[in-house]
């Protein structure tokens, strides 16, 4: 395999499925079989997971709340999230441990490097959740500093589009996909693989990232087995 530990970095709209809020259950599994063949392959899998399928931050400040106080409760989301993603992978047989930046014992374990390493070495996947545990940061930012953090050899972001292109291909047919762009490119030309925080932390830290489409069954498989699938941005 090309990568022994990666953190993979999932957003939470994508567990809306064709739901307009909340987790659909056939996305969840389908994603635990996706994950489910780089473990049986050896891969020592973390996780971070996004909100946006349930609350928001941002967008609750926009309704006029109370920034912290909305980033707080989107970090609530994510564990909300990353309990169900758990269920989902246990339901498949794998050993998994939630650990969150925010204390909240009954249900996960405190976030602490050297444990969360220690399972990572023993095959348990590791999911992260409540973000940084600290307001004005987002999930892209947690997951880029978990995975400096964790020793991971590479984020794997995945998202609804199959790499990074020139525009956005959803709204602009001409768009161009990269195979290949260094950080420095990124910057640049002003694309948007990741907020500006996250993005800048991972290009410090010589962590490369690959942009790809986690519901196109197989890639992730392929991604960790060394094939050129999605966008990979490195130095």
């Amino acid at each position: 395999m090309k990568y022994k530990r990666i953190l993979l970095k999932l957003s939470g709209e994508a567990l809306m499925g064709e739901r307009q809020y909340g987790i659909d259950p056939k996305i969840l599994a389908e994603y635990a079989d996706e994950i489910k063949q780089i473990h049986d392959k050896g891969v020592e899998i973390a996780i971070v997971i996004g909100g946006g399928n349930i609350f928001r931050g941002v967008a609750g400040a926009s309704n006029g709340m109370d920034r912290v106080q909305g980033d707080y409760m989107g970090m609530l989301a994510t564990v909300i999230n990353g309990m169900a993603l758990q269920g989902a992978l246990e339901d498949k047989g794998m050993l998994t441990r939630l650990q969150t930046a925010l204390k909240i014992e009954a249900i996960a374990e405190p976030y602490i490097k050297r444990r969360a390493v220690r399972h990572l070495e023993k095959g348990r996947i590791v999911i992260f959740g409540a973000g940084t545990g600290n307001p004005y940061f987002t999930t892209d930012t947690a997951a880029v500093l978990r995975g400096v953090e964790v020793n991971a050899d590479v984020i794997l972001k995945g998202t609804r589009v199959d790499g990074v292109y020139t525009a956005d291909p959803e709204k602009d047919k001409s768009a161009v996909k990269f195979d290949y762009i260094s950080f420095e490119d990124v910057l640049k030309k002003g694309l948007n693989v990741m907020d500006t925080t996250a993005f800048t932390l991972s290009q410090e830290n010589k962590l490369p990232i690959v942009v790809f489409d986690m519901n196109k069954r197989g890639n992730l498989l392929k991604i960790c087995e060394g094939e050129n699938v999605g966008t990979i941005v490195n130095i």
